[in-house]
């Protein structure tokens, strides 16, 4: 029998959906047997539900829609902090909440996993506030409720909440008998048309440089980028949150971005240029350095998802596909005096005889290959590996925006899952990797070959760096991270290294590129040893 529950399943198979993260719990088990059954879309468990969200995050960013499936109630409330940073970092995911069945809620007995006062909304209300879509769907609406929170979810490129009652599920449907009616962007062609002249207009006489960031991924205009970027090679640079958005390893790329904190030719380039265009660009205080940024709105040619501005004045319904047409047709004609990029600039490493921040990151920056899936935590990996030149085919994940420890470890699972063909490298500190540690088993069951890169320096750094770095509240308990793999079961599957100096390191590089599983390297620094971007970054935090 086909069911609401196989019409769910068909749908998200149809937009490119081929695992399903979650946890089983009592009302979702009955659906579960239709993913099990399902012919395209395979049950991947987690450890918990914080760490489903957190893995169809990861997938979503890759494959463009994830998904995840959790119990009413306890499961649903423990994975609301990963929705909530899918929510804020652009990412399309889908929450799919197993519910008690419809006569058991309208009864407003006292069901387990509910607070017990018959209010059986009150998650559902909470869902609302984090997503752009939510449903609760009804048997005789369901098809086109699933259709239109699909939908929804990947035109505004944020999550979206099914609830999904048990008795819902498996109410009888037909297949789907046609394609989801995705939303396509119009365009004004008056906007466009004023646009373009008006640049025209602004253009002669100014320096030229771009700016990019993680929306022109979100919003799908990364390829149309590149193109614009090869034809008229304009200088550009990208903020931290959108790093390897473009190729690095182009003689035009200016570097990353970070106010105060950027290297002198990089903040050159941008904050001097008096036709800046940004493009997907948010300022945020992490990637900015305490918002420390000085670029002039009347120099600024600012690129959103539907709507371009020249200094003040809007054009709009303009895409973002469109805008960056008229720009790559107007300074093909006009040939705008550009920016200078300035050479590279490396971070001074000095001798030491324990491996530094400094040398980690300058070492695992020239150790990467094209292809690689690079993640970093939000913590020393992120702020001291953000500024080194990747290479090309590179993809970067970072979670500077809603900065949730230990993201990047469940994050890794869902990435690797979405492109099996780029080897994982988790970057994570000791501090993070405590709370969501348990992925590491799940890692071992997918047989996904990452290198874990674990950075032991006894504690929350990024917190000693911004309060109290001499205060015990920032110490955690000393783990032995030697036993890790043998502790999952990881077997001949796993290989744990570690290195306390960089002649260690390198040899540990050599060891993890030969070996095809999952490697774990336990790197040792400096308890107080901070990348300079985050001593910058945790002065303007602290400040505040």
């Amino acid at each position: 029998m086909y069911t609401i529950g196989d019409y769910l399943l068909d749908r998200l198979s149809s937009v490119g959906v081929t695992e399903l993260f979650g946890v089983p719990g009592d009302f979702n088990l009955k659906f579960l047997d239709h993913v099990v059954d399902h012919a395209t879309v395979r049950w991947v468990g987690n450890s918990n539900e914080l760490n489903a969200g957190y893995a169809a995050d990861g997938y979503a960013r890759l494959r463009g829609i994830g998904a995840f499936l959790t119990t009413f109630g306890v499961g649903e409330l423990s994975a609301t902090n990963a929705l909530a940073g899918s929510f804020a970092e652009h990412v399309p995911v889908i929450h799919i909440v197993g519910a008690p069945r419809k006569e058991l809620q309208a009864s407003r007995a006292k069901i387990h996993h509910t607070l017990g006062d018959g209010d059986i909304g009150k998650f559902y209300r909470i869902d609302r506030e984090i997503s752009c879509i939510a449903e609760d769907l009804n048997a005789i609406t369901a098809r086109a409720q699933i259709d239109n929170l699909i939908v929804q979810v990947l035109f505004q490129r944020k999550p979206g909440v099914i609830h999904l009652a048990a008795d819902v599920a498996e109410t009888p449907t037909e297949p789907p008998t046609g394609p989801l009616p995705l939303i396509e962007q119009h365009d004004s062609e008056a906007a466009a048309r004023d646009f373009e002249r008006d640049l025209r207009a602004f253009l002669p006489g100014r320096t030229l440089a771009v700016l990019a960031d993680v929306l022109v991924h979100r919003f799908g205009a990364q390829d149309r980028l590149a193109d614009f970027l090869e034809k008229t090679k304009v200088p550009v640079a990208t903020l931290s949150w959108g790093k390897t958005v473009v190729n690095e390893e182009e003689t035009n790329f200016a570097g990353i971005y970070a106010g105060a904190a950027s290297y002198e030719s990089c903040r050159h380039t941008i904050e001097d240029a008096t036709a800046l265009v940004t493009l997907g660009v948010d300022f945020t205080d992490n990637i900015t350095a305490g918002f420390t940024t000085k670029i002039e709105q009347s120099h600024q040619i600012d690129v959103r998802r539907d709507t371009a501005f020249i200094g003040k004045n809007a054009y709009t319904p303009l895409s973002m596909h469109r805008a960056i047409d008229i720009l790559e047709k107007v300074i093909t004609d006009l040939k705008p005096e550009y920016m200078p990029t300035g050479a590279p600039e490396a971070e001074a490493v000095a001798d030491s005889a324990q491996l530094t921040q400094s040398q980690l990151w300058c070492a695992l920056s020239e150790a990467l290959t094209p292809g690689n899936l690079v993640l970093a935590e939000q913590g020393t990996s992120f702020f001291g590996l953000a500024a080194h030149h990747f290479p090309s085919d590179t993809v970067f994940i970072g979670q500077p925006m809603w900065g949730s420890i230990g993201y990047t470890l469940p994050a890794t699972l869902g990435a690797a899952l979405a492109e099996p063909r780029r080897r994982p490298v988790l970057l994570i500190g000791d501090g993070s990797a405590q709370l969501t540690i348990q992925e590491i088993g799940q890692l071992i069951r997918e047989r996904i070959p990452a290198v874990i890169l674990l950075v032991n320096n006894d504690g929350y750094s990024v917190e000693r760096a911004i309060h109290g770095e001499d205060q015990y509240y920032n110490d955690i308990p000393a783990w032995n991270w030697s036993k890790a793999l043998d502790f999952f079961g990881a077997g001949d599957f796993g290989l744990t290294l570690k290195a306390e100096t960089l002649d260690e390191l390198g040899a540990a590089f050599e060891k993890t590129k030969a070996h095809p599983g999952l490697v774990f390297l336990e790197v040792r620094t400096g308890k107080k040893d901070y990348p300079k971007q985050l001593v910058r970054v945790a002065e303007a935090l602290a400040a505040k």
